[in-house]
């Protein structure tokens, strides 16, 4: 049992063509029975992925104990008093179905989403509240919650608001790959995250230049920028037993436009510190990594060159992860 229950998960991001194709061909899919298809220890789900009934969340949670497998979810944070009933509700329907740890993602990319330094405050005030409202149910119902570094938090920011929390029950969903497009540090970030670390989302990078910054791109596991044998080591050491979950996302890159004059006003705060020294450091990690290969681009692909090559990206994470970082 330990040893399955150990290994990798599967998130949603990472098989999203396979859920549209099924959708397209009005097939179900189910996320569980995927990751247990592909030799996986668990998965991440979103709320309106779970069984809608009580009867079929206990059936579930069999197939899970059936299994031995592990089930993370995915769920929106109340946002004032009078959603945490709600929330409340969502909680224990999570724990019906098996769900040992949950998560969420509070912010879409922080470039691309604010347009002043107030609107960011005053959506970060917010997050704050959310927390504040979910704490006393997570610590009620047994069961932690684990926010993610979305494109939004820098580390040190995110580490900043678990302690202004300061709950057993409120720590990171660390993503190893998000925060380039911060110019965080990766190594930095997983060291920085790594004692209030509940879990990960764990993925390769590429980058590459383009004229308004870098582009940022995942790639199969050990194929890009990323030590993952050392961020794991060090994720494993602070939080024995944490679970990974592979979130390789088939897509075209990202655009991280760093010359541009909307990518910094969040950031130009004391509270919010992106500075030259950060911004040099990454872009000299970009001029020093060009990848070997050309980027992944499948926006002009047929669905079913899609399908294909997101099976492909996983198949070669999952050997990957297996056989050099024991997952």
């Amino acid at each position: 049992m330990t040893e399955v229950i150990n290994r990798m998960g599967l998130t949603t991001s990472a098989v999203e063509i396979r859920a549209r194709a099924a959708r397209a061909a009005k097939q179900p899919f189910d996320l569980l029975e995927c990751a247990h298809t592909l030799g996986l220890g668990g998965a991440q789900i979103r709320g309106n992925a779970l069984p809608a009934s009580e009867a079929d969340r206990k059936a579930y949670r069999q197939k899970l104990d059936k299994w031995g497998m592990y089930l993370h979810g995915d769920l929106r944070l109340p946002r004032q008093k009078s959603d945490v009933a709600d929330f409340e509700r969502a909680v224990r329907a999570h724990k019906e179905a098996g769900t040992t740890l949950l998560g969420t993602a509070m912010t879409g990319r922080r470039y691309e989403v604010f347009d002043s330094l107030e609107a960011f405050r005053k959506h970060k005030d917010q997050c704050m509240e959310s927390l504040r409202l979910a704490e006393p149910v997570m610590r009620a119902e047994g069961i932690k919650l684990a926010f993610e570094n979305h494109k939004d938090w820098r580390w040190q920011e995110q580490v900043t608001m678990i302690k202004q929390i300061g709950s057993e029950w409120i720590g990171a969903r660390v993503d190893v790959g998000n925060n380039i497009s911060l110019c965080d540090d990766p190594m930095e970030l997983v060291e920085g995250l790594a004692p209030y670390a509940f879990s990960c989302h764990i993925k390769d990078m590429a980058v590459e230049e383009y004229p308004q910054g870098f582009l940022l791109s995942e790639v199969a596991l050990g194929e890009g920028i990323l030590d993952l044998p050392k961020m794991v080591q060090i994720l494993r050491k602070a939080t024995p037993g944490i679970k990974f979950l592979l979130e390789m996302i088939t897509r075209d890159p990202l655009q991280i436009p760093v010359y541009t004059e909307k990518y910094w006003v969040s950031f130009a705060s004391a509270d919010s510190p992106l500075n030259g020294r950060d911004l040099a450091r990454t872009l000299a990690m970009v001029r020093a990594k060009r990848p070997k290969t050309p980027l992944q681009r499948i926006s002009q692909l047929s669905p079913a060159e899609q399908l294909k090559a997101e099976d492909e990206n996983n198949r070669r994470c999952i050997e990957y992860a297996s056989g050099n970082l024991q997952l």
